[in-house]
């Protein structure tokens, strides 16, 4: 659990940061968390009571540091990567790190990690994290001659954190057994900032032994934490769950460009759609704080919202299960890249629409505080 903010009297409450996790007296024993979903001009809190207490966690002593005797690597540092190893590295597991990009590199040594090639990571680590962009690059770094796999000491496990298709990781688990070693497949939910903060979420597809071996470094990377099932379960709930994320988006992106054109009010329309079941996580928690705010700054592009639909299309074929809203959606965000738009946030499918309708695009006022 990600260390979790005393914030005194909830009526007084201090300097919070949106998404951060705090808490407040309960009463008796532990702490009750909330956690911040926005923060009115005027200092009046929005929360979402999580309806359970907890302990506070402590930051780790110097006597706990490398307390689990694991050696752990870390390869991939990019948006999500970067935060989730500085997370592990402070936390208590020192790591040896690599990326093809040096900043990042840099950034965690400067922490304390050690720097170091895929082949000395593989040879030198007990667990072995990857964060890698698609099933390609899982293939190059992980199962083609001299990866990971051709570098790694029998028992290691590979804890891969990437979204790719259920095949490539079902080939993951298969050669690692087949070498003596064992992997997890455990994509990470929520988005970057989130991966910053120590509170992604994993969905985890392992045994029971892996999980269980694993559950110390998900514990300090997120906050949220998915036994998902046996090995590739992961994997396949993650394209369940980005299939609901991204397709709505796109309706989303529809439905505000037809307010638009009905030259409807913005704050108005969201206060009723807020109000009914036409409401969804997407709408309400991250478009407020994102396009709708003129922020189309990637937290999860458009480019990489086109490829998990392309694994959600292909996997869905391959399993007989048709999918014709994630096809149409996929071109629609086919559309988006080819017009340019792929480095932006996938919420900005919303300027898309409007952009390709020749009207104003959807922009919330300054201030704008969704009801209650």
């Amino acid at each position: 659990m990600a260390a979790i903010r005393h914030i005194g009297h909830l009526a007084h409450p201090g300097r919070l940061e949106r998404g951060e996790d705090v808490a407040w007296p309960a009463g008796g024993r532990g702490m009750r968390g909330l956690r911040v979903q926005g923060i009115h001009r005027l200092a009046r809190l929005r929360i979402l009571r999580e309806r359970r207490t907890m302990t506070p966690a402590r930051p780790p002593h110097k006597r706990d540091m490398g307390r689990t005797g694991m050696t752990v690597g870390f390869i991939g540092l990019g948006k999500m990567g970067r935060g989730m190893a500085s997370n592990l590295q402070t936390k208590g597991f020192p790591l040896a790190v690599h990326d093809v990009v040096e900043a990042p590199v840099r950034a965690l040594v400067e922490l304390g990690a050690k720097r170091g090639t895929p082949a000395e990571i593989a040879s030198s680590c007990d667990i072995v994290v990857t964060v890698l962009p698609t099933g390609k690059e899982v293939h190059e770094v992980i199962l083609a001659p001299g990866g990971i796999l051709d570098h790694a000491k029998p028992g290691t496990l590979i804890l891969d954190l990437s979204t790719i298709d259920p095949d490539t990781t079902d080939l993951l688990h298969s050669e690692a057994r087949r070498r003596g070693m064992t992997a997890v497949d455990a994509p990470i939910g929520r988005l970057a900032w989130h991966a910053d903060r120590g509170q992604s979420l994993f969905m985890v597809g392992a045994d029971d032994a892996d999980y269980q071996r694993v559950l110390p470094l998900l514990n300090a990377m997120g906050t949220t934490i998915h036994h998902s099932g046996g090995p590739g379960a992961g994997t396949r709930m993650k394209l369940v769950n980005n299939y609901l994320a991204i397709i709505l988006c796109q309706l989303n992106a529809e439905a505000l460009s037809l307010s638009q054109r009905f030259g409807l009010d913005l704050a108005k329309t969201l206060d009723v759609l807020y109000g009914t079941t036409a409401t969804n996580g997407q709408l309400k928690v991250n478009w407020p704080n994102k396009v709708l705010a003129g922020d189309t700054e990637p937290g999860f592009s458009i480019d990489l919202a086109h490829k998990d639909l392309t694994l959600i299309v292909q996997a869905a074929n391959a399993a007989r299960v048709p999918v014709p809203v994630a096809a149409a959606a996929r071109e629609a965000f086919s559309q988006a890249r080819s017009r340019g738009y792929g480095q932006n946030d996938f919420s900005a499918m919303v300027d898309v629409a409007c952009d390709l309708a020749q009207i104003e695009r959807a922009r919330l006022p300054k201030g704008y505080t969704p009801p209650a």
